[in-house]
């Protein structure tokens, strides 16, 4: 086991979820593309976000699907921060 099921294993003990019902993959691809094309404190937000859609019934494949794709077609100026805070 990885420490990435170590955790899993660990927290859905704690909150009595099934790890095997965790799409890990997808959870870690949706915050990436978040993180990389919007904004990276856009992806645990969007996480949790996607998390509550699932705990609503959303299908979970779907879902990360479709905010990944928003992600990744999601225009730069309106996710670019500059890199200098003082800048405009």
């Amino acid at each position: 086991m990885t420490v990435m099921d170590d955790w899993v294993t660990a927290v859905c003990a704690e909150l009595d979820l099934d790890p095997a019902a965790v799409p890990v993959p997808a959870v870690l691809d949706l915050a990436r593309d978040v993180a990389h094309q919007v904004l990276r404190p856009g992806a645990p937000v969007t996480a949790y976000l996607f998390g509550l859609a699932v705990g609503r019934g959303a299908e979970p494949a779907d879902a990360a699907a479709r905010l990944s794709a928003l992600a990744t077609a999601w225009p730069v100026e309106l996710g670019a921060e500059p890199a200098d805070p003082a800048a405009p």
